[in-house]
């Protein structure tokens, strides 16, 4: 190489020293040929690459778990170091902020220590049992805070179990109560199909007394309009031979009404015309005896009630008017709560009159009360399953009751047990009503029907029909003949009770609708259902 020049810098001289390198050459160099039979070392190279990969894939484990694990990495230091007494001091003045004593300390430990006052046993190392009682001390307050996390978390565990332990016993409540559902289900729709499977010889014969009927009929009709020809025929004969008097030939058409002799009427007629003298001497119209001025009016159920007029007004419109103003959230309060049922609480009413309330439960008992003390007054008790509905009679001396078992019930307080029971409903009966004129109840049931009841001839008079889901409540409006229901098919429906006939239906809700009922001035409707 060639000689290098000196260099100057800022901070001072420096000057290279002249080296002289050599080039080596590589033909010099002699190689060793490595032979490509030598299997052993390539199979000792692939074992050392083996072994290395495994060391670092046990390397890169072992580093993730210690990762995962900072807390629990090794307890114990690798080089276990006593402490010394000053620092050991030191050290607790300082955790403890003790700053002046630690002044004070620092001074009178050091002027010891010069002054040889101080042996060597006073100024070596901490015994061991300290270091590990504040080891272990601070292990302590470590567990506690774990152990008070691990048992909040046990307390929130348990409130979660004993609520999913709730949750399951309802549901399999649920689920139990739709199975019993399900088999009376399956047990009425084979009853049913029994039942329609008897009938079916009974309709069968039916349908061939209706045909037979209908040919008969038929042959009747053709053997009068050929004895109408044959009269009118007749008459057009005699007409032509009686002396001097014009040929007039009828001209109505077979069928029609047409004048006839007494010699010339065949058995048909003869019987029409008997029949015909029958009700003239009666004094009944065959064609309309509702109409027959002269036909007794007799009911074919004597002690049927009478609806009333359907334009009646209601007197507590007045006065509801003077309690239309509300009173603030803030005045509102719980009273008291009784406890007068064992089992849930399925239905209320109030008394019209008195400070009374009537209450209905699943234990098939029904309890009069008086409020806000809670006496007892009385009790009923007859239904076999849990009471739906109640309501009272206007005058507030009976009570109607419905019930899972499908009957209605009537109550009179004077006499303290039931007096009436109606029986008519295949499913349960979810609700009932009464008349305002109180001879009359309304009930809605599971089977999709309700029924209007009289009570002085302990019969039902109509049966509405037109929902296609259970009907859930019935109400007749006050001072009317209008009755309003709700149904879990979606659908209101008002009904006129005179008739049994729907007036109006009412759609909207998206699912099943559980009550509805009317406002004073019978303008609008309220009805609530399933939405959330």
């Amino acid at each position: 190489m060639e000689e290098a020049a000196p260099v100057s810098a800022s901070e001072g001289t420096f000057c290279l020293q002249q080296m002289t390198l050599t080039e080596c050459s590589e033909d010099d160099y002699q190689y060793e040929e490595v032979p490509a039979d030598d299997e052993f070392s390539l199979q000792e190279g692939d074992e050392d690459l083996t072994k290395a990969l495994q060391t670092m894939e046990e390397q890169a484990i072992d580093a993730q778990i210690l990762a995962q694990r900072p807390g629990q990495i090794m307890k114990h230091p690798l080089s276990d170091i006593p402490e010394a007494v000053d620092d050991f001091l030191c050290n607790f003045l300082v955790r403890m902020g003790m700053n002046r004593t630690l002044d004070c300390f620092q001074t009178e430990w050091y002027e010891m220590m010069q002054r040889g006052m101080l042996e060597h046993k006073d100024i070596g190392f901490v015994p061991d049992a300290y270091t590990c009682n504040q080891h272990l001390e601070r292990e302590n307050k470590c567990l506690q805070k774990e152990l008070e996390n691990y048992q909040l978390v046990a307390s929130k565990a348990k409130e979660a179990l004993l609520k999913m332990q709730r949750e399951r016993d309802f549901h399999r409540m649920h689920h139990k109560r739709v199975v019993q559902e399900k088999n009376r289900l399956i047990n009425d729709i084979k009853r049913l199909k029994t039942h329609y499977a008897s009938y079916e010889p009974m309709l069968r014969q039916m349908n061939e007394k209706y045909e037979t009927l209908l040919r008969q009929k038929m042959l009747t009709s053709l053997e009068r309009d050929r004895a109408i020809g044959q009269v009118t025929g007749l008459q057009a004969t005699l007409q032509s031979l009686e002396p001097g008097s014009n040929i007039n030939i009828s001209t109505s058409r077979v069928g029609n009404r047409c004048e006839r002799e007494d010699g010339l009427e065949g058995p048909t007629q003869r019987g029409l015309r008997e029949a015909k003298e029958l009700n003239a001497s009666s004094g009944t119209n065959l064609q309309n005896p509702d109409k027959d001025p002269g036909r007794p009016m007799g009911k074919r159920y004597p002690k049927d009630s009478e609806f009333p007029e359907d334009i009646q007004v209601n007197p507590y419109l007045a006065r509801a008017k003077e309690c239309v103003r509300p009173l603030k959230s803030g005045m509102y309060r719980l009273s008291n709560t009784l406890k007068v049922h064992d089992l849930a609480v399925s239905c209320l009413a109030l008394h019209p009159r008195k400070d009374i309330v009537v209450t209905g439960s699943d234990d098939r008992l029904w309890k009069m009360w008086a409020f806000p003390n809670g006496n007892i007054i009385m009790k009923g008790e007859g239904h076999t399953d849990w009471l739906s509905g109640c309501c009272f009679h206007p005058s507030g001396t009976k009570l109607v009751t419905s019930s899972g078992d499908t009957t209605l019930r009537i109550w009179d307080f004077s006499k303290g047990g039931c007096i009436l029971t109606f029986e008519g409903h295949s499913y349960a009966a979810w609700d009932c009503s009464w008349h305002t004129c109180g001879d009359f109840v309304a009930s809605a049931s599971m089977d999709k029907t309700s029924k209007v009841w009289d009570l002085n001839s302990e019969r039902c008079r109509y049966t509405l029909r037109g929902h296609k889901d259970s009907v859930n409540s019935i109400e007749f409006l006050p001072f009317s003949n209008i009755i309003l229901t709700s149904s879990a098919d979606k659908t209101l429906s008002l009904w006129d009770a005179r008739t049994g006939l729907c007036a109006q239906t009412f759609c909207g809700h998206l699912h099943s609708c559980n009550h509805a009922t009317f406002n004073m001035k019978v303008r609008h409707v309220v009805a609530c259902g399933l939405e959330c």
